[in-house]
């Protein structure tokens, strides 16, 4: 199929890593947000910034780089956002930084994308990223808020107490093929329902069980809600 890319789905981790957005209006503005909370190094390129953004540059949570695009404000760079309403200057960030090396996203450009960014549901640890590959970015969010109401913030809690018990589990000195049977029963067993129902006690049960050692309703607890 003429244009047809499959897409190679990928979690990155942008913490301490520069990344440039180019662009000063509420689309750029929502990309600078999710890019700061996941401790990107933001620098941002626009003749003109809205109040939102300029409110984070004043507050050093990211910087402002000046009015006007050039190829120098790639160096040094891991990855680019064009977001500006004028389409041909989003082509020439994208066209100079795929140049490089660099990965690059153009707004409402799929064709000057070398990667796209899906819809995500999180509760906590549990990311959920759904895509269309670029087709129909509306349905992939209306899809992502029909699995919002199948995903609660027991979620969450299952994998703060699975956080803890893998480390547990880890530090006992067996054999991974063992540990590896104790994860899949921890998975399969009804403790995440125990939590959406807010029963602690048969949480700790069947953890318990599972592990071949004591827990008290109240640790599981504490291990479940670390964080909040």
């Amino acid at each position: 199929m003429p244009g047809f890319r499959r897409y190679y789905p990928i979690m990155v981790d942008l913490g301490g890593k520069r990344v440039l957005v180019v662009g000063g209006g509420k689309v750029a503005g929502r990309k600078i947000d999710t890019l700061v909370e996941h401790g990107a190094l933001v620098q941002v390129i626009a003749r003109e910034i809205d109040s939102h953004i300029a409110s984070m540059v004043e507050k050093g949570l990211i910087r402002y780089g000046g009015a006007d695009f050039s190829e120098s404000c790639l160096d040094g760079v891991f990855l680019v956002i064009a977001a500006t309403s004028d389409a041909s200057l989003n082509r020439l960030v994208s066209d100079l930084a795929q140049q490089k090396g660099l990965l690059v996203n153009a707004v409402d450009q799929p064709s000057e994308c070398n990667f796209i960014v899906p819809s995500v549901l999180r509760r906590g640890d549990l990311v959920v990223a759904v895509s269309t590959s670029g087709k129909s970015p509306a349905f992939a969010r209306k899809t992502r808020e029909d699995l919002e109401k199948h995903f609660g913030g027991e979620f969450e809690s299952f994998l703060n107490l699975m956080g803890a018990l893998r480390e547990i589990i880890l530090s006992s000195g067996s054999s991974q093929e063992h540990n590896k049977k104790l994860f899949e029963k921890l998975a399969d067993s009804d403790v995440l329902a125990s939590i959406r129902d807010d029963d602690w006690q048969r949480a700790a049960s069947k953890v318990s069980e599972v592990l071949d050692r004591s827990f008290s309703p109240e640790e599981i607890m504490s291990y479940a809600k670390k964080g909040k």
